[in-house]
């Protein structure tokens, strides 16, 4: 009889839990392997609290935003949603449909809590917060495949002029020196890397957050439109459209290298590659070491149901708890925002990107400095000149300084 009621009383418990369970569906655009394995660290978590994840991932940043966007103006809003740490949610915030949420930070402590400040300023609008910091993104990173390197008889890079100088060696041995997927946003992402890595950090400041259209046309920014000529060149024969896909090609030694932000670390852990043995990561093009501080947050629109809201609640404060930042940050890749979190589990190239986080060797992302309209000209503006050899470096400038005087 004992066994009996416990079994009623735990299905009875069971029910009970599932009628007040509340669905919130959440968007994003993590779709690749690494990815889908750290974003279902937050799901796990969420789901833990009594709730239900609605997994709704769309592929693509530019795609899953427009799609995001239209839901929210369109009344159809979902439960929170992804964005980038800056100003892709200006236009949201001054329509009114997002939810503030500093009663959340007050209460968790985020203020003295989020490392570097800037991250929680980019959610902060007139004093409010209006969305929760996951992680710390950079974009400033090689990666390199030891067995490619091995296979052409060369000792890995170790900075971008080595690369570059290896380039030959690979392509005699039928590797492709560099992959870049075909997508402009990568390609500007390159260029991006090269602003910030082979120049002055002054430079880059001056050009993306002053404006000013005399430094983006001088010499120096030729500098780095040298580099990104040399870099249509190593990755002329590069077909892939999508990152993940590219790096794969790392990962198999059937390319050298690949620029790209350290969530492709997320791709190297799902293949079982190990840092510092089968590939290698160098910030900063190991030409000058440091990070740029983007990186990914979550917005939570104005919603009517109050389970829904209470949901929401839970879910953004979830996110910032210690237990989730390490699961969630050691599978994408990422840094997290918090500084007082035990991360000896990371991996080579992890521990590389917390030191120069302690170093403060950082630089705002691109997404801090200029809006979505300025970013998605500089993605055209790359996707044309990485498939149109015939574009000159220099004309590729002129057109950058166009953007630049224009930007806002």
């Amino acid at each position: 009889m004992k066994v009996i009621r416990s079994l009623i009383a735990a299905t009875t418990a069971l029910t009970v839990s599932a009628a007040n369970a509340t669905d919130l569906e959440v968007m994003h655009w993590w779709t690749s392997g690494g990815e889908a394995a750290a974003v279902n660290e937050f799901a796990k978590a969420f789901n833990a609290t009594g709730n239900n994840w609605v997994d709704a991932a769309i592929v693509g940043g530019e795609q899953a935003r427009s799609v995001m966007v239209s839901r929210i103006l369109g009344g159809d809003p979902m439960g929170a949603f992804q964005f980038n740490h800056g100003r892709q949610a200006e236009e949201l915030i001054e329509a009114g449909v997002l939810r503030d949420i500093t009663d959340i930070a007050e209460a968790e402590g985020w203020t003295s809590m989020v490392n570097p400040p800037s991250l929680l300023a980019a959610c902060t609008v007139d004093g409010r917060v209006y969305c929760a910091p996951v992680n710390i993104h950079s974009w400033q990173w090689l990666w390199l495949s030891h067995k490619a390197y091995s296979d052409a008889g060369v000792d890995v890079p170790a900075n971008w002029d080595e690369f570059v100088a290896a380039a030959p060696a690979l392509e005699k041995a039928g590797i492709l020196p560099m992959a870049m997927g075909q997508q402009g946003w990568q390609q500007s992402g390159a260029f991006n890397v090269f602003m910030a890595s082979l120049l002055p950090s002054e430079v880059f400041m001056s050009v993306y957050g002053d404006k000013d259209t005399a430094v983006a046309g001088g010499a120096d920014v030729a500098k780095v439109f040298k580099a990104a000529s040399d870099a249509r060149e190593m990755a002329a024969n590069s077909t892939v459209q999508n990152w993940n896909d590219a790096t794969n090609l790392v990962i198999t030694g059937k390319a050298g290298g690949q620029i790209m932000g350290d969530w492709a670390q997320g791709e190297f852990s799902v293949a079982g590659s190990v840092a510092g043995k089968d590939y290698s990561c160098l910030p900063g093009l190991g030409s000058n070491p440091r990070l740029s501080t983007g990186g990914d947050a979550f917005y939570f629109p104005v919603l009517k149901d109050a389970a829904q809201i209470k949901a929401q609640t839970e879910l953004a404060t979830l996110m910032l708890k210690p237990d989730t930042q390490v699961a969630f940050n050691l599978k994408k890749g990422s840094l997290p925002v918090r500084g007082d979190i035990d991360l000896s589990a990371a991996n080579d190239c992890m521990q590389k990107g917390l030191g120069l986080l302690a170093d403060g060797a950082l630089l705002p992302d691109t997404n801090m400095l200029v809006t979505p309209d300025t970013n998605s000209q500089i993605n055209d503006l790359f996707g044309q000149f990485f498939t149109d050899p015939s574009m000159s470096a220099a004309d590729a400038q002129k057109q950058f300084v166009d953007i630049i005087a224009n930007a806002d």
